[in-house]
């Protein structure tokens, strides 16, 4: 019997402080029984100690949805729009800065904008709106967008624009501090007919590393991380774990890894899908956190509400993006915990919560390094320790 005290031998050097985890033994560990969950756990929870003791953190933001027209069909997604769906949007100028405004005043500091990915090659309405904007692409409109909401507030920027080449990494990294792209899976599998991507041309797997590697070559700090429960093995996990692990290896530029959990809503293709239960995000996240003990590990705390707490255990030691003022436009029906709550929460398991800015401390002093007005927000925006100021 694998007890806490005493693991079987199979894991006992898995599990063991500062040994590197395996392929195989993650994907032991990924499949781990109820009664061995808490050596996982506690393995984890060491971990995370030794890599930032005693402090969570969390970006407090603005969700811009820039556009929801979208040329890729996801089973799982609610929010993608057809031009002339119910819904369907793009915003104005004049809206981006009304929302980056009203988020200024109550403390945010990032500005996340998350749009459909190349709508204009699918949709000729969306190439008209742009017409009459006055931009060639919506990668140049977001581009332009990043740089209104850089200069007129305080904001810093955190686009999430789908695949990027190598030109439009560094036309956004010099309009914003940081990046991201989830990479959901390596399987290929799920782009085939019925599965989860298979009406999806931005989803597949290669074309989604490349834009990571891309960004690691500009050394971009970037946010990257899994999907899980879209029909993906838990070989499949592991595997998208250790592409991320490879490419920070190499580059250096994994600023966080987000753990995210599917949840089922009854407009999506993917409804009668079963969820992730709490255990398998557990231990999804407790491997991540051994297979990467140096980066940090994230996974949204409204998507495991109420029970979110309990991710801590698995050594997280980040909240990600909450906002005091907007939805979170991927899953509306699920709202951000309230600040003072998530702190409270937090605050129980014995950890500090502190804001940081969409850039992570570490990855603030290479930033420093440039001039103009990105550095310039960033200066003035942290504390000492490259987290968010405290207002005065």
């Amino acid at each position: 019997m694998w007890t806490r005290q005493h693991p079987p031998s199979s894991y006992a050097d898995e599990l063991r402080p500062g040994m590197p985890l395996s392929r195989d033994g993650a994907c032991q560990l990924m499949r781990c029984a109820e009664d061995h969950l808490p050596a996982l756990l506690s393995a984890a929870t060491q971990a995370r100690q030794r890599f930032k003791p005693g402090v969570i953190t969390y970006s407090r933001k603005v969700f811009i949805p820039l556009t929801n027209l979208c040329r890729d069909y996801c089973g799982y997604c609610t929010f993608r729009r057809d031009p002339g769906q119910p819904g369907a949007h793009t915003m104005t100028p004049d809206q981006v800065l009304e929302v980056a405004r009203a988020g200024e005043k109550m403390g945010c500091t990032e500005a996340l904008f998350s749009l459909g990915d190349k709508p204009e090659l699918a949709f000729p309405e969306m190439r008209e709106t742009l017409r009459r904007l006055g931009f060639k692409s919506t990668l140049h409109y977001l581009e332009a967008m990043c740089e209104l909401v850089l200069r007129e507030t305080t904001l810093l920027p955190h686009p999430n624009p789908g695949l990027l080449s190598a030109e439009w990494i560094a036309r956004l990294a010099r309009v914003s501090p940081s990046m991201g792209l989830m990479l959901e899976t390596t399987n290929d599998s799920l782009l085939a007919a019925g599965a989860a991507h298979d009406n999806a041309p931005d989803k597949v797997p290669a074309k989604r590393l490349r834009t990571v590697e891309e960004a690691g070559k500009q050394n971009v700090p970037f946010t990257t991380g899994l999907l899980i429960g879209i029909g993906e093995t838990l070989e499949d996990r592991v595997d998208t774990l250790l592409a991320i692990r490879e490419l920070h290896h190499r580059f250096g530029h994994i600023q966080e890894v987000i753990i995210q959990n599917f949840r089922a809503k009854p407009e999506i293709p993917m409804r009668d899908w079963p969820e992730p239960t709490q255990g398998e995000m557990l231990r999804t996240i407790a491997v991540a956190r051994l297979l990467m003990p140096d980066v940090n590990i994230q996974a949204p705390p409204n998507l495991s509400a109420p029970y979110y707490d309990e991710l801590l255990d698995a050594g997280i030691n980040d909240w990600g993006g909450i906002s005091p003022l907007t939805p979170d436009f991927i899953n509306p029906e699920k709202p951000w915990p309230h600040l003072e709550q998530l702190k409270l929460r937090t605050e129980a398991k014995g950890y500090a919560l502190r804001q940081r800015l969409p850039v992570y401390p570490e990855f603030v002093p290479a930033l420093m390094t440039t001039s103009g007005v990105l550095s310039e927000k960033i200066k003035a925006a942290i504390d000492s320790d490259g987290y968010a100021r405290r207002p005065a």
